[in-house]
């Protein structure tokens, strides 16, 4: 099998970089600022996987996060690596209403846009919103792994103002990211199957402010994201 995550921040794909001692590839998507990690992966038959990690890069000396670079890296890697499946990995916001905690690791069910607002007709309004299909697959790994799931919604900014969370609730939205639809908006218009697998930094309903509580439990949640994903690699590289 030939995987490929899509990680938007150097610090959510490190824990998992080392534990799969992933070197980089050098100037693999030149002059593109995106980063890739490959290795081959041999399961207990003796079957090989490749994973590739490809991180959206820097620039102006900070992680690339949000829509825009992760439709660049998301394009860019599946143009170059063509994958069996994509993985969107990362941190995201979630609600104590629903049972989130900080670090704990979702599947995701679901994926769309909260922060596009356009006016108009029914088909400008599905096109905004987005409501991207995930792998098949999705629900069976969740159960057999004994995660919980949760539907992704993406959107530009660290905060929400007020019509992003009505949007979010009016879509039973649970888990909130920065890059999650923009990755799935490129898979849907290239046939790649989508995996999300997100781990939570930040609680938006705690009243707490939003970047203090993420960067207090980014190390924390990244290497929840660690361990979730190992267990996904093992199932996915076990896959018959």
């Amino acid at each position: 099998m030939n995987i490929l995550y899509i990680i938007a921040m150097q610090a959510e794909a490190q824990p998992f970089i080392e534990h799969y001692g992933v070197e980089e590839v050098n100037n693999f998507f030149y002059p593109l600022p995106c980063k890739l990690y490959r290795t081959t992966i041999t399961n207990n038959n003796g079957k090989e996987s490749v994973l590739n990690v490809v991180l959206n890069g820097q620039q102006h000396g900070s992680d690339l996060v949000g829509c825009e670079a992760a439709s660049v890296a998301t394009l860019a890697a599946i143009e170059r690596i063509h994958p069996d499946i994509v993985i969107n990995s990362g941190t995201c916001g979630a609600f104590l209403e629903n049972g989130a905690s900080i670090a704990k690791v979702y599947i995701g069910n679901g994926c769309m846009f909260h922060d596009r607002r356009v006016p108009g007709d029914d088909q400008w309004g599905t096109q905004a919103l987005g409501n991207y299909p995930v792998w098949d697959k999705a629900s069976q790994l969740a159960q057999e792994l004994k995660m919980p799931m949760g539907k992704v919604t993406t959107g530009s900014s660290l905060d929400m103002q007020p019509c992003d969370l009505s949007i979010i609730k009016e879509n039973k939205g649970e888990l909130k990211d920065m890059e999650g639809a923009a990755v799935a908006f490129v898979c849907s218009l290239l046939n790649t199957p989508i995996l999300f697998v997100k781990s939570v930094t930040d609680l938006c309903d705690s009243g707490a402010e939003t970047f203090e509580e993420f960067s207090k439990n980014l190390a924390l949640a990244s290497q929840a994201l660690k361990k979730a994903n190992t267990r996904v690699i093992d199932y996915l590289t076990n896959i018959d």
